[in-house]
């Protein structure tokens, strides 16, 4: 979002702002995020970490939809984490990021789920924080990362205020990082 002069630009400015400290933070963000340091990682965006909730669940059948259940049908994952967080940028803007861990019996599995995950239209893993699926997380800002037989899936979606987009890719691109809990 671009900076706008004159009356009606103090918002714009303020939330152009917080973005460009956002993608400044990136790198160092994601350096602390894969070490598990949450609360860090958003600080270094200059952002704070208002609540975190997190879940573990045995069965990822009940907890998908799509061909994404039915692929949990013939390859039932080992174990799944699920995490909701709520980032807030200092400007009026607050982010829920939602986060899942899916550990599979075996790599060739987890590739193939997140090739799966990562198809439009396919269905997902239900997001902590999310009923009935895809009402509040989109897919719009999404991101995914394969580690062997771990697929982490996270998704932005805003919470409160008008977070632009450059903020909600950088808050999946930093969750997607965290390990499992």
């Amino acid at each position: 979002m671009a900076a706008t002069n004159g009356i009606g630009g103090g918002a714009a400015a303020s939330l152009d702002s917080a973005a460009s400290q956002a993608l400044k933070g990136k790198g160092s963000s994601k350096k602390s995020a894969q070490k598990g340091r949450h609360s860090e990682a958003w600080q270094r965006l200059g952002w704070r970490q208002v609540k975190k909730t997190v879940k573990r669940e045995l069965n990822c059948g009940p907890h998908s939809f799509g061909e994404v259940r039915r692929f949990f049908l013939r390859h039932p994952c080992v174990d799944l984490d699920r995490m909701l967080v709520t980032v807030d940028d200092g400007a009026g803007n607050t982010i829920d990021v939602s986060v899942a861990w899916v550990k599979m019996p075996k790599a060739n599995e987890a590739s193939d789920l997140k090739r799966l995950v990562d198809k439009d239209g396919t269905g997902n893993v239900i997001l902590f924080g999310e009923a009935p699926p895809g009402s509040r997380f989109t897919g719009e800002n999404y991101d995914s990362r394969l580690a062997k037989k771990l697929v982490v899936i996270a998704e932005a979606a805003p919470a409160a205020g008008r977070p632009g987009e450059p903020a909600l890719g950088t808050a999946v691109e930093v969750a997607v990082e965290f390990p499992a809990p």
